[in-house]
């Protein structure tokens, strides 16, 4: 389990297939070397495990479940920027939210507006993800916590301050880029709870529910 607040960005040696897995190396100096074989790390969202780690690299392995829901499969290579997260700990302050690293699916960044400031557009390819965020709730974008300013029938928005822009893969999307998006858990188990599924019409059925 992770918070959604990116340690550093990591660099992309070599994403290969080896089997019936796909192995990634990522170059994460002064990262790496905290890093013990079989633990969980969050690359650009999606929870993976480490297979071998030195000072400067560490590989990870993912299954092609991982491979075709996330943007991996689409545009990762060699030279690619990652963010990075090492699983929380019970005593750490929980200063995003709950993120597990299990990518729901991802989204296209379809328009930034504003400056040093900026608010995001992004619009999921499955729109179903879309009844499972919330204006003022939480989402991660490619392991990014952020807080959701808008939500419509088609896309969605979040804010970008500096320090975000700064720190992570952020500071460099441009529209049409793809993204990891990981919905808020609590807002799953909501609708589990209650039985919504997804042939619901009203893509504002958990927000009504919040409102109750």
């Amino acid at each position: 389990m992770f918070t959604g607040l990116i340690e550093r960005t990591g660099t992309v040696k070599k994403f290969f297939q080896s089997g019936e897995f796909y192995t990634l190396a990522i170059e994460a100096e002064n990262f790496s070397g905290e890093l013990v074989k079989g633990q969980s790390v969050s690359v650009s969202g999606a929870c993976l495990t480490v297979t071998r780690n030195d000072s400067k690299s560490f590989d990870v392995q993912m299954m092609r479940e991982t491979f075709n829901r996330t943007w991996f499969g689409k545009s990762l290579r060699a030279g690619t920027k990652l963010n990075l997260e090492r699983a929380m700990r019970l005593t750490d302050r929980l200063d995003g939210h709950l993120v597990l690293g299990h990518v729901d699916g991802v989204a296209k960044l379809t328009e930034l507006k504003g400056t040093s400031v900026k608010e995001a557009f992004f619009a999921p390819e499955d729109r179903n993800l879309l009844r499972g965020i919330v204006e003022k709730g939480s989402v991660a974008i490619d392991g990014i916590s952020l807080t959701v300013i808008n939500v419509s029938s088609k896309n969605f928005s979040v804010g970008l301050i500096p320090e975000t822009l700064a720190g992570t893969t952020l500071g460099n999307i441009k529209p049409g880029n793809f993204v990891n998006l990981e919905t808020d858990i609590l807002g799953k188990y909501v609708a589990r709870l209650t039985g919504y599924n997804s042939e619901r019409e009203n893509g504002n059925y958990l927000a009504s529910l919040l409102e109750m």
